[in-house]
Formats: C-alpha cells, sequence, structure tokens
C-alpha cells in the first residue's frame, strides 16, 4: 500500500471528518495503490486497493485475473472486466463481464480450469456474463462501478 507524506499532501476532504480520519493518519496519506518499490528506489503502481476482492479472508486482486484471462484468449484489447458481489458464505465472490461470445468463450474457461491460478481466484464459469461493450468512462478507462452495475444486474 502506498501512503505518501509531505508539504503537498492534502490536508482532508473538505466538510467530510468521516472520509478524511479514513485516509490520513499522523499525516500519511493512504492513496489506495498498491505499489512496488524497485532497486533504484522507483515505484511501480500495480494496481488499486479498491480492485480486490476479499474472499474467505483472502485478499484476490481482479487485474491479475483481467490479465489472465486476457493471455488464455489471445486477446490484446479488454474483452474482459472482473468485478465482486456479495456471497453469503465467502464475503464476496468473483464475477467477470465479457464481450466474448459463448464459443469464445468456452475455450478460455477450459483453459481457466487447467492454469495456474489459484483456485480462489479462478471465477466459476457460471459467474461470466455476455454485455455487448463494457462500460468506458470520458477518459478512455473502464467505468469499474458501470461493470459492477451490469454484473449486480446480470447475476
Amino acid at each position: 500500500m502506498l501512503l505518501v507524506k509531505g508539504p503537498n499532501v492534502m490536508k482532508g476532504y473538505l466538510g467530510k471528518p468521516e472520509k478524511t480520519a479514513e485516509v490520513l493518519h499522523d499525516g500519511w496519506y493512504t492513496t489506495g495503490d498498491v505499489a512496488l518499490m524497485e532497486e533504484d528506489g522507483f515505484f511501480t503502481i500495480t494496481d488499486r486497493l479498491s480492485r480486490f476482492s476479499k474472499i474467505g479472508g483472502e485478499m484476490v486482486p481482479h487485474i491479475g485475473i483481467e490479465d489472465k484471462l486476457h493471455e488464455l484468449a489471445g486477446v490484446t484489447e479488454q474483452v474482459f472486466a472482473v468485478t465482486a458481489l456479495p456471497d453469503e458464505k465467502k464475503g464476496e465472490r468473483i464475477v467477470v463481464v465479457s464481450t466474448l461470445s459463448t464459443e469464445k468463450l468456452a475455450p478460455v474457461l477450459e483453459k481457466l480450469a487447467q492454469c495456474d491460478l489459484p483456485a480462489l481466484w479462478k471465477p466459476r464459469p457460471n459467474q461470466f456474463f455476455y454485455v455487448d461493450a463494457l462500460p468506458i468512462l470520458g477518459t478512455g478507462k473502464i467505468d469499474l462501478r458501470g461493470v459492477k452495475a451490469l454484473a449486480s444486474a446480470l447475476a
């Protein structure tokens, strides 16, 4: 988790002391970014904490699952978006929204069952949902709230 401190860090959210208390501790701002410090001292942001699910007490990274699904599908454009929905037994469950047709998804699911991802990270086949297009923000990035809303409506 990347925390930063310095004169350039905000003092808090205007009129939102509860939200401020969530992210500021002793002058340290919790960015919500998961980062890796390289040998040369530079940081690489690898993920967002919001892109993780807590399943059975374990943190499961959505981007790791998306990357593996794209690799198994042999595609370079984004056709999978991973999110999580509540689950009574494990807290959350992985749900995948995809633009791949059923015919193209079938071999990906077969490869997924045999791949080296931890079992907890593998979405169940009945948790893949087809959509015509993934929701996109004006910035060109995937609309994660839109993905969650779609998954919730389809699941």
